[in-house]
């Protein structure tokens, strides 16, 4: 989609964009044989070839950033972590689930959650759910490092597309079931980890986990769908769709037990 994009040119937004597509103006090459000044153009081109996503991200706003994707698919890091609290100045992360689209890997506090900072470096795009907002400074601020690579945060994607609210609600209006694990939460994870550190209950962290890895597992349907949904308002959406999820095996299972539990809070 990035060579069909013009929006992150000087002085081009999206009304200027959709008249170019109108007037069959399609790509850069379209764009090449009708403008004068081709500096801009020529920077793009060179920063796509040598596949430097951060260029394009850094001019393509919040709700555009979806245009990255199949271009990156193969550098995708989708992430979501878990943490003691929502204050980031003095709680901590408990787990970081990582996954490509074809790896599936946790990072547990304790264990080897430092692994995770020299890890996310092998990718050039991050995938999150409100993570400009949360993840991102989470994992910034208890590691001292800065994370710049380009970022595509599917809760500004999906709600220029109408899909507003939290996670699990997108999901469940995107028809996302997430069997054993419907209606677990952030808070109730908060809770999984102190059951597993008071009382060294494996079944927690177990459950913990697996409420981490599908949620980074269930980004990639949606970021799937999101760019599909996307594309069908372009000129190219009829033979330009992004190819479906993988089916994927958590290695985690939820303890019903425990999840029961959450009913009598």
């Amino acid at each position: 989609m990035l060579i069909n994009t013009f929006c992150h040119l000087p002085r081009i937004g999206l009304n200027k964009e959709k008249t170019l597509w109108g007037k069959g103006i399609h790509s850069w090459d379209d764009y090449r044989k009708t403008a004068k000044n081709l500096d801009d153009l020529d920077e793009s081109e060179l920063h796509f070839k040598n596949r430097n996503a951060g260029y394009f991200s850094r001019s393509l706003k919040s709700d555009q950033q979806w245009r990255l994707f199949d271009d990156f698919r193969d550098s995708v890091a989708y992430i979501d972590i878990e943490t003691t609290g929502l204050d980031r100045s003095y709680n901590e992360i408990t787990s970081i689930a990582l996954y490509d689209g074809t790896d599936l890997r946790t990072y547990v506090s304790g264990q080897n959650l430092t692994q995770f900072p020299k890890d996310i470096q092998q990718y050039k795009v991050l995938v999150s759910y409100n993570g400009k907002m949360f993840d991102i400074p989470f994992i910034e601020r208890q590691f001292g490092i800065e994370l710049d690579h380009a970022h595509i945060d599917l809760r500004f994607v999906l709600a220029k597309l109408g899909y507003k609210g939290g996670l699990k609600g997108v999901e469940r209006a995107m028809g996302i079931d997430r069997g054993d694990l419907d209606g677990v939460d952030g808070f109730f994870a908060v809770w999984l980890w102190g059951e597993y550190k008071k009382k060294k209950n494996e079944a927690a962290l177990e459950t913990l986990l697996a409420y981490n890895c599908t949620d980074v597992v269930n980004l990639e349907h949606l970021a799937v769908t999101a760019y599909n949904q996307n594309m069908k308002q372009t000129p190219f959406g009829s033979h330009r769709q992004a190819a479906a999820a993988k089916p994927v095996k958590i290695p985690f299972q939820a303890d019903k037990k425990l999840v029961s539990r959450r009913s009598g809070w």
